[in-house]
């Protein structure tokens, strides 16, 4: 029997990694279609402030009855700390976040939108070694990729606010049959500079959660009623901004399918469907793996913007984007290499720990009779299996 168990835990981790694969692969998709659908609802009308309210309200409907059931032993009780640390997150990670994105959008497009967000694994990196919360080691590989890295995505932003450049591809489409398109992509009167500068600022601020949001699971470890209330509060908080830019009340009132359909889709598929299967895949494929297809993403949205948009492409955005995503690799493999380094650190300390016990229980050997069996050096040494079952796998 022991000789089968490597083999079927083979077979069962194949589908495993396949089903992780195709999530992923799908999480990008959306993620893709949610760049192009925003830039879609901008374009149709839809107001800044409105938006996300209503993206915001769909994904708490979604959120609530999960985080509530699914949460209910190991969610602490609400303390105005909390509260506040909430509100903050919600500050950060969804009015700062999500109203750079629509300001920067409507400057810009949605390739180079996803692309500018390749390099918040290297922004979130520089935060959190400015507050001591990374170690950076300069004397190691994985210490230079990952300042290497960073440098590359800040070169790589810099060149798609700064360098504009000439279009290399432009797609075509004829007054004729494509009117639609041209209207709904054009990108005529906006200031692409600015618009960068705005995705820059949603980058800042989705970094900024993301570190902020750390030490608040620590103490509150219930990620969905973190996640609850973080859009509870980015809800009051868009309303009450709308309550000084809004002043429209027909800007409240969806007009058409397409306006409906663009709010649904930041709602359902962009908030909530992708928060589950993203928490899913982390669970099962870890953090690096999830970060590696976030390059998938952009090359999706290129494509999806230029067929559903007319989009163009320039030369600054294309350069842009080459570095900025291989920063995002270097980052990710120099977080990957560190934490390899570690464990193989734990392993060694934990083999020399294991070799004093071994030596100990010499020693009393020696003195005395025979204490302990097989299944009691299981019980006092669980992560030391016996010889028979080392000798097995």
């Amino acid at each position: 029997m022991a000789d089968n168990e490597p083999t079927e835990r083979r077979e069962c981790l194949i589908p495993e990694r396949a089903k992780l694969h195709l999530a992923m692969l799908a999480l990008q998709f959306g993620y893709a279609g949610f760049h192009v659908v925003s830039r879609a609802a901008l374009n149709m009308g839809v107001s800044k402030v409105v938006f996300p309210v209503y993206r915001n309200i769909i994904a708490l409907i979604l959120l609530v009855p999960f985080a509530y059931f699914l949460e209910k032993k190991e969610r602490p009780k609400i303390t105005p700390s909390f509260l506040i640390q909430f509100f903050l997150l919600a500050l950060c990670g969804i009015t700062a976040n999500q109203g750079f994105y629509l300001l920067g959008l409507e400057h810009t497009s949605p390739t180079f939108a996803s692309a500018i967000q390749n390099s918040v694994p290297a922004i979130t990196f520089l935060m959190a070694a400015l507050l001591r919360l990374e170690k950076v080691h300069l004397n190691r590989k994985d210490g230079i990729a990952k300042v290497a890295g960073t440098l590359l995505c800040v070169g790589g932003a810099s060149i798609i606010t700064l360098y504009k450049g000439p279009t290399i591809i432009r797609p075509y489409l004829t007054n004729s049959g494509n009117e639609f398109l041209l209207q709904l992509g054009s990108t005529g009167g906006k200031n692409w500079t600015l618009g960068c500068l705005f995705l820059i600022g949603h980058c800042l601020s989705w970094s900024g959660w993301l570190v902020l949001q750390a030490p608040v699971l620590k103490r509150y470890p219930a990620r969905l009623s973190v996640t609850s209330y973080t859009c509870f509060f980015g809800v009051i908080q868009f309303l009450i901004i709308a309550a000084f830019i809004e002043r429209d009340s027909q800007a409240w009132i969806i007009r058409s399918g397409g306006e409906l359909f663009t709010i649904l889709y930041a709602g359902l598929v962009a908030s909530g469907i992708a928060f589950a299967v993203q928490i899913w895949c982390i669970d099962r494929g870890g953090p690096v793996f999830v970060a590696v297809y976030q390059p998938v993403q952009t090359l999706v949205v290129a494509i999806m913007a230029s067929v559903a948009l007319g989009e163009q492409f320039y030369l600054g955005g294309i350069i842009g984007a080459v570095l900025i995503i291989s920063g995002l690799y270097l980052v990710l493999w120099g977080k990957n290499e560190e934490r390899r380094r570690a464990m193989e650190v734990l392993i060694v300390g934990t083999d020399r720990n294991e070799g004093q016990g071994a030596r100990r229980r010499l020693d009393l050997d020696a003195e005395g009779p025979k204490q302990s069996s097989s299944c009691s050096s299981a019980l006092t040494q669980p992560l030391l299996p016996p010889s028979s079952f080392t000798d097995n796998v």
